[in-house]
Parts: C-alpha cells; sequence; structure tokens
C-alpha cells in the first residue's frame, strides 16, 4: 500500500480532525492534509454524508467518516505500530479513555472555547483564517463574526450554563492534574506507544492550547504540554505496560474522572433517551447537571457497552471497574 495515498479533509480547530492526523502521522500512512475551505467545500461535499469533519478519502474512492471508526479501519488496513494492547483488559480500558474523551473532554474544550469574549475571538478569527485564507481582513472579520454568532449558542450542546459552569471548568483541572501526575514518568498514557486513549485525551487537550484562557491553564502542567506537543506527530518509543505499573496514577484518573463524571452522566442520558425525554439532571460530585439530550452520546455508549461484553476474559477487568466505580454502569442492560 506504499503508493497509496489518502486525504484527510479536516480543520486544525477540530479536535477529532487532529485526532486523525496525529494517528496517520504515526502510523505513517501516506495522506495529504487538506483544510476544509470555501474553494473546496463542494468536493467535501461530494464525499461526504454529514457535514463534518474529518472526512477520509480513500484511494478507491472510498470515503471515512467518525475518527474511532476511521481509526479502526486504517488498523486492519495497516497492523503495523497498532495502537492496540494485547492484554484485553488494558485495551478495553484505551477505549473506555477515548470515549470518556469524546464526550467527556469535549465539553471543557468548547465550554472554554465559546464561554467568553477572549476565547471567543481568537477562535472565530483563526477559523475564519483557515477557512477562507485567501479573503481580505474584512472579509474574515465578517465571517469570524458570523461564527461567533453561530457557536455561542451551541454552548447547550455539551450542557455548558451558568448551572454547569463551576463543575466543566473543575473538571479540566482534575484532569490535568491526574494526568500531569499520570504522565510524570511515561511517554504516553499505557507506556511507550500511543493507544486510542492518546489520541481521544491528546487532541480535546490541543484544541484547549488554542484558546488564551486554556492555554495558560496548561503551560502550568509541564508534563501534560509536552504529551500534547509530542501526540502532534507521535513516535513509539517502547512497548505498553503492566497492569502493576499503571494502576497507581491511572486508577485515580478512571475513579475521578470516568467513573465520577463521565459514565454517571452517559446513564442518565441513556435513560433519558429511552424515555424519550429531552433533557435531564444527574447529581455530579454534589452539583447538579442540567442539558439536552444526546442521540450521538447514546449510540457510542452502547458501542461502549457492547465492546465490553465481548472481552472474554473479564475477571482483572471487572476488578479494576470496579475500584473506580466504572463496572456498574457497563453491566446495566436496559434502564
Amino acid at each position: 500500500m506504499a503508493d497509496e495515498k489518502y486525504i484527510i479533509y479536516g480543520s486544525e480547530y477540530s479536535p477529532f480532525s487532529i485526532k486523525v492526523r496525529s494517528y496517520f502521522r504515526y502510523k505513517g500512512i501516506p495522506h495529504e492534509w487538506r483544510p476544509r475551505t470555501q474553494d473546496n467545500l463542494e468536493h467535501f461535499k461530494a464525499h461526504a454524508k454529514l457535514p463534518l469533519v474529518p472526512l477520509v478519502l480513500c484511494p478507491d474512492g472510498s470515503a471515512l467518516q467518525d475518527s474511532t471508526p476511521i481509526m479502526e479501519e486504517m488498523e486492519k488496513r495497516y497492523p503495523d505500530a497498532s495502537i492496540s494492547l494485547e492484554e484485553e483488559a488494558l485495551n478495553f480500558l484505551s477505549f473506555l479513555l477515548e470515549e470518556y474523551a469524546d464526550e467527556w473532554g469535549n465539553k471543557p474544550m468548547f465550554h472554554y472555547r465559546w464561554w467568553r469574549d477572549i476565547d471567543q475571538i481568537a477562535v472565530a478569527k483563526g477559523i475564519a483564517s483557515g477557512v477562507m485564507p485567501n479573503a481580505s481582513r474584512e472579509e474574515k472579520e465578517q465571517y469570524a463574526a458570523n461564527v461567533r454568532k453561530r457557536m455561542v449558542p451551541r454552548l447547550s450542546f455539551v450542557g455548558s450554563s451558568e448551572q454547569t459552569k463551576e463543575g466543566i471548568e473543575a473538571s479540566l483541572d482534575e484532569a490535568l492534574e491526574l494526568l500531569e501526575d499520570h504522565l510524570s514518568n511515561r511517554s504516553f498514557i499505557f507506556g511507550g506507544r500511543p493507544s486510542f486513549a492518546d489520541f481521544g485525551l491528546f487532541c480535546q487537550l490541543y484544541g484547549c492550547t488554542q484558546q488564551p484562557t486554556t492555554q495558560v491553564i496548561i503551560e502550568a502542567y509541564s508534563n501534560v504540554a509536552s504529551w500534547i506537543d509530542q501526540m502532534l506527530e507521535p513516535e513509539a518509543e517502547g512497548k505498553f505496560e503492566e497492569w502493576d505499573c499503571l494502576k497507581e496514577t491511572l486508577t485515580p484518573f478512571l475513579q475521578k474522572q470516568v467513573g465520577g463524571l463521565y459514565l454517571p452522566w452517559a446513564v442518565a442520558n441513556a435513560k433519558a433517551l429511552f424515555s424519550e425525554e429531552q433533557r435531564f439532571t444527574v447529581t455530579l460530585k454534589g452539583r447538579d447537571f442540567t442539558q439536552d439530550t444526546i442521540k450521538y452520546t447514546g449510540r457510542s455508549f452502547h458501542i461502549l457497552k457492547n465492546r465490553f461484553s465481548k472481552v472474554e476474559d473479564r475477571a482483572q477487568l471487572e476488578e479494576i471497574l470496579l475500584s473506580s466505580g466504572c463496572l456498574e454502569p457497563l453491566l446495566k442492560e436496559s434502564w
């Protein structure tokens, strides 16, 4: 497949685009990074089933969308330097952390991006420059103004509101503290090479570095900042570690972020979808969190539970999940 070349339509301000680009770079898959602009929008629309990036155009003319399925498909085509762990238990944890990043880690990134004027202005200008690279300053300013007008009301999509602001911002602080500790003596989340978890977590935090407020926050965490930089063009440095080497610093992240925030929120969303409710409220770490239901999260959570059910030897995995408060939500079959 050395002569094949893929095209990745994406945006520097799309965490999921950056996630896929970083993966292609790591795997050494021949590709062209093609920012979606006004000039190539029609070509993009001709191949995209959804108006979302990333979009990967394959050499055979087919197209792939949605970051995790893209990476899973490419793992089949390019099995060398796999980002899957050989141990089933740890490989599931990698997917669990990726799912957490996609569905919960996206909240603080998006919240900070569109909550304060300083961040709204910086990101809107960056998006405008990417979409209209050849436009005049006036045209870019108008486009940026339209982006702000369109995106700020979408804060509700991630549950960002005056009620949830404190909890969302506190979750980022906690996640960074826990990751800083975990990355103090290793290059990647599971050791000496990147996993699905790394790509999922990194891309949301990379998005935070594009925003003045969160850029300053992340700079205070040197291990995390170095890992983000490394993940832009990651290289395998060694092997995945055993759980005994990981558990001291990874268990607190699972307990506090996954078991304490993402999973109870995902369960509440799933229950609301099952009951055909439009909004739901769940108490997370003593704070009420209210938002509209998200169908995509409901589907991805169902996929995660199916993935868990297919793990053949679950003894070690269940022990890890039980100790971190993550087991019960994955065992529920109905509401």
